[in-house]
């Protein structure tokens, strides 16, 4: 099983560094354009407020099935970056989902899982 770190980003999103390349950010990067990058370069990614308790069962959804998503928590005023403006907001396969009643939604309609295999985020083998 293919299983992505559980990243969490507790910093302003254009202050943060982290050693993990795809985390680090170009001093002439914009916010949204380190969003963009961020939503391609992860299959399972999660943008959120760092007092979202949402977040939090977004991630034991995710854990239980199989997978840890990297989650990025954002300042409100870079929470207007994202290409939908709320949090959490999940994106798979650089797709975005929604909040947690989208990808709840997902999971019970039988449609999540094969969405995570299909961008490699969790195997059945």
């Amino acid at each position: 099983m293919q299983v992505q770190n559980d990243v969490v980003v507790p910093v302003p999103l254009h202050l943060s560094t982290m050693s993990c390349p795809s985390l680090s950010m170009e001093l002439d990067e914009s916010t949204e354009s380190r969003i963009q990058r961020l939503i391609t370069e992860h299959p399972v990614i999660i943008f959120t407020r760092s007092s979202c308790c949402m977040c939090h069962v977004m991630k034991n959804l995710l854990a239980t099935i199989g997978v840890n998503p990297t989650v990025i928590n954002l300042d409100d005023d870079e929470i207007d970056a994202l290409p939908s403006p709320s949090a959490p907001a999940a994106f798979i396969g650089g797709t975005f989902i929604g909040g947690l009643e989208s990808l709840v939604a997902l999971h019970v309609s039988g449609l999540l899982v094969p969405k995570l295999v299909q961008v490699g985020a969790l195997s059945l083998a």
